[in-house]
Order: C-alpha cells, then sequence, then structure tokens
C-alpha cells in the first residue's frame, strides 16, 4: 500500500456541493436565476437566490438549512456571486452572467479551472491559514495537464496515452507537499505513478479518501479537458489549444502571498475573501474557451451523418457576418436553419427554402429564424433557437423568454416555436414547443414573469426530433 511520507503528507480538500452528481443542470440553472437578481443587500439577494433554488425541482419541501447549504456551496466554490459583508453588498458574478447567455458548460468549467487553487477563497479562513502555514501554492488543473502532458511524452512512439486514476491523482500528486510546496517536476510524478503500477503496488480507494483529486478531475471532464474510462482519465487531444493555455498562464490570486513566514490573524484572511471573488470574475471574455462545436461533434460522431457538420459546405452555408461558428448561440441557430431546410424539402417544398433564413438580432422581432410550416399554402413558421452544450445529457429544459420574445409567441400563436437544442455527447436533439404560451394556458409547462418570461417544461411535453443534417442538394 502506498503512503506518502509522514512529513510531506497534507490533505487537501474544498467544498463538495450537495448536488454534484447533477452540477451541470444546477449550476445552469442558477446561473441563470442570478443574472435575473439585481444587487442587493447581502439579506435582499440572500433571499432572493434562496426563493429561486427552492423552485429547482425536487427542492420544494427541504429545510432552509439545506437551502442556504446550496447557495453557500455555489458562491464559495463556482463564484456566483460577489458577496462583500463589510459594506453589506452582493451583486452577480460574470462567470454567472457568462453562463446563464452562452449556456456553454463547457467552457464555464475551463474558466473554473483556470482560476482554482489552493489557497483561495472558496475555503474557511482557518483552512486557508493551514495552507499557507504549510507553504502550499497550487494549482491543481495546471499541474494535472503538465503530468498527462509528460506522461503523454513518455509513450511517445508506441501509440499509447497516459492515463491516471482518482486514487493516483490523490497520492501522487494533492496530499504531498512536494507537489503542493515545493512543485515536484511532473516527471518524477509520472515515474512514481508508473513504477508503482509495474511493482503493483495498491492504493487507499476509499471513496472519502479520492473525492477531493476526483473532483478535479471530474471536473476537467465537464471541461472537455479530459476523457474518462473505465476508472483511468485521458488528455483529450482535441482540447489542445486550451491545455496549452492552461500551462502557460500565470494566473494567480496573489493576495494570499503576503501572508507567507509571518504571523497573521484569521480576521486578516477573512478580509480578503470579497477580492477572491472579485478575481474570479474578473476579465471574463466570453469568447475564451468556447467550445468549438464542429470539433466536438466530430469527436462524439466521427463514423456517422453528425461528420458532415464540419465540412465548409455546412459551415459556409450562411453568411460570415451573420455566424460565428465558435458560439454555441450562433451554430445552434445554423443548425436548426439546416434542419429546417431538409424538414420542408422533405416537405415537397425544395424551391422555397431560400424563404428560411435567420433574422438579425437588431430588428428585434422576437424570433430569430423564419421558416415554412411545410403545407402548400406555404404558411410561415416563427422559430426562436435556444441552445446548449454539455459534456452531459441535461434533463434541464426551462429557456427565458424576453418580454418582446413572449410578446410575439402570444401574437403568433401556433406559428411561434421554441427549438430547444441541447448537444451533448449522448445525443443531439431539438425539443420542440409550438404555441407555449396556449401550452401554458392549458397547464402544459409553466410561466414565471421575470423580465420577459421563465418558461418551465419537461420532456414529455415536448416533440423530440433528431436534427436533421443539411446536405446539399
Amino acid at each position: 500500500m502506498y503512503k506518502v511520507p509522514t512529513e510531506y503528507y497534507l490533505r487537501l480538500h474544498h467544498v463538495r456541493p450537495r448536488f454534484k452528481n447533477d452540477v451541470e443542470n444546477v449550476l445552469l440553472y442558477v446561473a441563470q436565476e442570478c443574472a435575473k437578481i439585481p444587487d442587493g443587500t447581502v439579506e435582499e439577494y440572500s433571499k432572493a437566490l434562496n426563493d429561486s433554488i427552492r423552485l429547482y425541482p425536487g427542492n420544494e419541501s427541504k429545510k432552509i438549512k439545506t437551502i442556504n447549504n446550496w447557495r453557500t456551496e455555489i458562491s464559495s466554490l463556482f463564484g456566483f456571486y460577489v458577496e462583500d459583508k463589510q459594506i453589506n453588498w452582493t451583486k452577480t458574478g460574470e462567470i454567472a452572467r457568462m453562463l446563464a447567455k452562452k449556456q456553454d458548460l463547457m467552457q464555464f468549467f475551463k474558466y473554473f479551472l483556470f482560476s482554482f487553487q489552493y489557497p483561495g477563497g472558496h475555503l474557511k479562513s482557518h483552512e486557508i491559514k493551514t495552507l499557507i502555514d504549510n507553504g502550499v501554492r497550487f494549482k491543481p488543473a495546471k499541474y494535472i495537464a503538465s503530468v498527462f502532458i509528460c506522461g503523454n511524452e513518455r509513450y511517445k512512439g508506441n501509440g499509447k496515452l497516459f492515463s491516471m486514476s482518482k486514487a493516483e491523482a490523490t497520492h501522487c500528486i494533492f496530499n504531498d507537499l512536494r507537489v503542493t510546496r515545493d512543485r515536484r517536476a511532473p516527471s518524477e510524478v509520472v515515474d512514481l505513478i508508473l513504477d508503482n503500477r509495474r511493482k503493483k503496488i495498491e492504493y487507499d480507494s476509499a471513496g472519502d479518501t479520492i473525492r477531493y483529486a476526483g473532483d478535479i478531475l471530474d471536473y476537467m471532464v465537464l471541461a472537455n479537458l479530459l476523457k474518462e474510462s473505465h476508472g483511468y482519465y485521458y488528455l483529450n487531444g482535441i482540447e489542445a489549444e486550451s491545455v496549452s493555455s492552461l500551462l502557460v498562464s500565470d494566473l494567480w490570486f496573489s493576495r494570499y502571498d503576503s501572508f507567507y513566514e509571518k504571523p497573521f490573524a484569521l480576521s486578516e484572511i477573512e478580509s480578503v475573501r470579497p477580492d477572491w471573488f472579485k478575481y474570479v470574475n474578473s476579465n471574463i471574455d466570453s469568447t475564451a474557451f468556447t467550445t468549438n462545436i464542429a470539433d466536438f461533434i466530430q469527436e462524439q460522431y466521427p463514423t456517422n451523418e453528425y461528420s458532415e457538420l464540419l465540412t465548409e459546405k455546412i459551415l459556409g452555408l450562411f453568411n460570415a457576418d451573420d455566424v460565428k461558428t465558435k458560439d454555441i448561440g450562433d451554430i445552434g441557430e445554423s443548425l436548426v436553419i439546416g434542419h429546417e431546410k431538409m424538414r420542408v424539402i422533405e416537405c415537397g417544398l425544395k424551391d422555397f427554402i431560400h424563404l428560411i433564413k435567420k433574422i438579425p438580432t437588431a430588428l428585434a422581432v422576437g424570433y430569430d429564424i423564419q421558416s415554412l410550416e411545410g403545407t402548400q399554402d406555404r404558411a410561415k413558421r416563427y422559430i426562436e433557437v435556444k441552445s446548449t452544450i454539455s459534456k452531459n445529457k441535461l434533463h434541464y429544459f426551462n429557456v427565458h423568454l424576453t418580454t418582446n420574445e413572449w410578446e410575439t409567441a402570444t401574437t403568433l400563436k401556433e406559428h411561434y416555436f421554441i427549438y430547444r437544442l441541447m448537444i451533448s455527447s449522448g445525443e443531439m436533439y431539438l425539443y420542440l414547443l409550438k404555441d407555449p404560451v396556449a401550452m401554458y394556458k392549458s397547464d402544459k409547462i409553466t410561466m414565471i414573469p421575470k423580465d420577459g418570461a421563465d418558461l418551465g417544461f419537461t420532456e414529455d411535453v415536448c416533440d423530440k426530433v433528431k436534427l436533421k443534417i443539411w446536405q446539399q442538394q
């Protein structure tokens, strides 16, 4: 059994959300809710967010303590809002606003991992003090990526990829001060892991023991930086650009640096906390780390019809000024236009597919795409596209319509559709809501007025349609 030498052992940990197994759905929901909450006092903001959390499916009967725990876990670990108790003020963070707007969960987790470090404001003050007293300065995602790179170099030429288990990451990286304090060379960690394998040395793999290193590996999977197979993790080759950015990044929250090797009070540590949350919400560029939809689809569906999406004729179907091929919202609209063209052709109206077009946002007409119903009278169909990309299939389908979009839906009635495009490693489907206003009035979906309309619905009330792939006619 491998054990870190006592003089080098220090177990790292962090907040582990109660919703860890549902983290993508919860974070997407809470980000959208945070984006709607106005700045206010700590009490006002906390109450508003608590009310929203309670509305998440399954939370209706939970005790206030549990709701509070959800809120504080989301705050401390993911930085969705910036709370300053000294001035009694809370505001929604830019990281939450970006996720709410882009709905690109893999992009979000990349941002999270790029800023996450030990010590960090996600920990309690006495825990931060322990790390400082032990000289810990550690960015786990960056270091883990460097180990994978080094390991792959070791296997170069034999067609293999270096892998790592949660137990190996725990005992050879996370809980060893030679790494977290002394910056042990990644090549030494690779040597240690491979040598232990040759000697058939085992590790303590109890769930609680490997939980925290395992969380980081799992978050790296959700960011699409790693792949997982049979308990082992591998570097994801299509994310070479993001991995390279992670490795060369010198991003570091330095406000704790002055506390090393000198006495200090816990109150001094606590006073830094607001700055931590400002840090994780600073310099947010919504175009950075955007998931390359084409590469992702090629990776997930390399041998079937979805690979057609990668051709220039597909991505070049629309004007370059209209489509940013790496933006989930824009590419989603592009894919839906292709879908609509194929649907209308199948309805025998090939000569009229030129009428299917994206409507410029600046026109503010209340929908994204003008299409056709597919009937011989060439009746119009008006489509609002809501796109989401995630590593795992989501069960959270809720969408927000602006006041203008809801009013347009009210006017256009059965000719107004919401197309919910869900892209994940498991599937790529459209979920169609026809005449959402009528569906609300007939109690098939819920609607909460909030700067427009928050629509809540489940998969069973939608028409689930496999995305049709545009093929040049």
